[in-house]
């Protein structure tokens, strides 16, 4: 199902939205690694936040349990390049798309996510929402003004 990020001030990327995400809000954040995506998604660090990744092949290796930075997930989103369906790695324990469904961690993929980056790094910090494609207006501009979590430290304890 296609999708869309759309930030506050109107910019949109479209992409393909995983099966079963949801729409959601958050700060939209990015990150450089190149590795890293699990401990990235469960660092607690990124709670309340919908992240970029800015390397392009993301899910190539999988998941397992022992690199988790905490017990799960904590952003509000994914959103990434191409997302690899098919992980080659000894240690994988399952999928990036297994662990972000059972997680129920909203995911966007084939983003141009460098151009995401570049224009958050320009305009600043803004919140974003991923919906499918079709989003009604209102349903979007309702979203757009939901509160982002402040206790954030409570949330993640």
């Amino acid at each position: 199902m296609r999708g869309k990020l759309i930030l506050e001030d109107g910019s949109s990327y479209t992409g393909e939205l995983l099966d079963g995400s949801a729409k959601t809000v958050g700060e939209v954040v990015f990150t450089t690694t190149m590795t890293g995506y699990q401990e990235s998604l469960t660092d607690p660090s990124f709670c309340g936040q919908i992240l970029t990744m800015t390397y392009p092949l993301i899910g190539n290796y999988g998941t397992a349990e022992k690199f988790m930075q905490s017990r799960r997930p904590f952003v509000r989103g994914f959103v990434i390049g191409e997302l690899c369906d098919a992980p080659n790695n000894w240690q994988s324990e399952k999928s990036l798309i297994d662990f972000l469904t059972q997680s129920m961690v909203p995911c966007l993929y084939n983003v141009d996510t460098r151009a995401v980056t570049r224009h958050i790094r320009a305009a600043g910090s803004m919140k974003g929402v991923i919906v499918p494609d079709g989003t009604e207006p209102d349903e979007i501009a309702a979203l757009q003004a939901e509160e982002l979590p402040r206790d954030l430290v409570a949330m993640v304890t």
